[in-house]
């Protein structure tokens, strides 16, 4: 991040500050805490905005399972609240500070929605742009926008807020976000699997995605990720989130759909509750300060697959989530590594983010698979217009754009 940060006070400010750069055609890096600055290609900006100061909740309707908050505000803040109501984030955004490296506060809801942050819930209940019902934004010309709105059954306009979500700043500032949230669930347990490698844990992770049982989080460690988070040899996780009556029923009978694929146990609540924040936070990775960080997603029957290619190529440490749809991976920073990455994501029809490393790694290679000619087409259509003169985040997501 640059040293010359402006952080607006409130969006009349930030707009201002855009409008006086689109004016200038002065290039900004866009930021809220800069949490997640090691996310894509290194931005070559003569300034940075940053909307860490657009904080607070602005509208919180329980009954209505609705909370809006400006972009600046804490996750942990908007989290509190909705727990003090008995209701959460349904995307389960995770807190890759430890990963990715500390930036100058806290991870922020702009910066979550801006990068389409979801958990291991994301495999059941959808990803966080699948709950943003609205957005307000400055777009490139220094002109605030509006999407969809604050309300469940919302159909009025472009739905805008989709597509400025994961778009990482490249478009618009988000200054607000509307989520849709949902009552939080009294227990939580866990159904645990062990021994299994990787093609049999997919397997097993399948069978209980395709139980009734509600399975809200289906992950796999090998045993050297297992161990970095207190448990023997490779384990296999499934997560249920119910009412508290409901859970030895649904435990019981997903441990006998289970039975087939070897001895299991089931973790309490407590215990639960930390794994899964664990596994959220991608704490079984393990990551080197030096090494590079990858995320592939591919279909789940796909996961084990990448895993052994991986292996195979590098001393990769890894694990599985998403019902093995989503592959954390590290290793050393090297073009033959990445290499490895992006075919393995290439060949099972998947994609791929490095999600770390140093800035000149970063520039040199691509950090996401390049576009089919028709689709880059588009892409360059819509950044011409939302940000005409090219001022926000360029380059991040592919160079030249």
């Amino acid at each position: 991040m640059t040293a010359e940060t402006t952080a607006p006070a409130d969006e009349a400010a930030l707009a201002a500050a855009i409008g006086a750069a689109y004016a200038a055609g002065t290039p900004l890096a866009v930021w809220g805490n800069g949490t997640k600055a090691a996310f894509g290609r290194p931005v070559q900006a003569a300034g940075a905005l940053s909307a860490r100061r657009l904080t607070g909740i602005t509208l919180y309707s329980p009954a209505e399972l609705v909370i809006a908050a400006r972009a600046g505000t804490p996750l942990a803040e908007i989290a509190a609240a909705l727990a003090a109501k008995g209701q959460h984030l349904i995307a389960e955004p995770p807190d890759l500070s430890a990963l990715m490296g500390p930036g100058e506060g806290p991870p922020t809801l702009g910066g979550a929605v801006a990068c389409n942050l979801s958990g291991p819930r994301r495999i059941a209940l959808g990803a966080m742009r699948d709950h943003v019902l609205g957005v307000r934004a400055v777009n490139g010309t220094g002109e605030v926008i509006t999407s969809g709105g604050r309300v469940l059954k919302n159909v009025t306009g472009l739905d805008l807020a989709k597509l400025l979500t994961g778009a990482r700043g490249t478009l618009a500032v988000l200054t607000e976000v509307t989520l849709k949230v949902l009552p939080a669930p009294e227990r939580t347990a866990t159904v645990m699997l062990r021994g299994l490698d990787p093609a049999r844990a997919v397997a097993a992770l399948s069978a209980g995605l395709g139980s009734p049982y509600g399975v809200t989080g289906a992950a796999h460690l090998p045993a050297a990720a297992a161990a970095r988070v207190g448990l023997p040899g490779p384990a296999t996780l499934l997560r249920i989130e119910e009412f508290a009556d409901f859970i030895p029923y649904r435990t019981g009978r997903l441990a006998e759909t289970l039975a087939a694929y070897g001895a299991l146990e089931v973790l309490d609540h407590e215990a639960s509750l930390a794994l899964w924040r664990a596994v959220r936070d991608a704490v079984p990775l393990g990551a080197a300060p030096e090494e590079a960080v990858w995320r592939v997603s591919v279909r789940p029957s796909a996961g084990a697959e990448v895993a052994a290619a991986l292996t195979r190529a590098f001393d990769a440490k890894l694990f599985l989530d998403w019902g093995g749809g989503l592959i954390w991976a590290a290793g050393p920073a090297t073009e033959a590594a990445h290499q490895a990455v992006a075919e393995a994501a290439r060949t099972t029809g998947g994609t791929f983010w490095l999600m770390r490393a140093d800035a000149g790694f970063r520039a040199a290679v691509v950090h996401l698979p390049d576009e089919p000619p028709p689709l880059a087409a588009l892409t360059r259509r819509v950044k011409a217009a939302f940000d005409p003169r090219g001022i926000l985040n360029p380059g991040r997501l592919f160079a030249g754009i």
